[in-house]
């Protein structure tokens, strides 16, 4: 599995952004999270390799058949994209 690198803050449950470290809107995605004070977990898919990467996609790909970043899974929903109205749907 990959390493999902944790955010502290208000826990609402199980939030996991899949993103790439180059990615502006996942950049949007996680400071939301931050600016929110919601804690959250995130892979950056870009920086892993080989069978990891590929499975990782594979996992982003079971949520988002577009694999689009970021893909947002929150409490077992997936908002694709920088969504934020969504975004806040899922976490009530």
């Amino acid at each position: 599995m990959a390493e999902r690198i944790h955010v502290d803050g208000t826990d609402k449950g199980d939030i996991l952004v899949y993103g790439l470290s180059t990615c502006v809107w996942c950049k949007k995605a996680k400071s939301f999270f931050e600016a929110k004070g919601i804690a959250y977990d995130y892979i950056f898919v870009d920086l892993l390799e080989g069978e990891e990467k590929k499975r990782v996609l594979d996992e982003v790909a079971k949520w988002n058949p577009k694999v689009s970043f970021p893909t947002i899974v929150i409490n077992g929903s997936c908002v694709a994209g920088f969504k934020e109205e969504e975004i806040l749907e899922g976490l009530k």
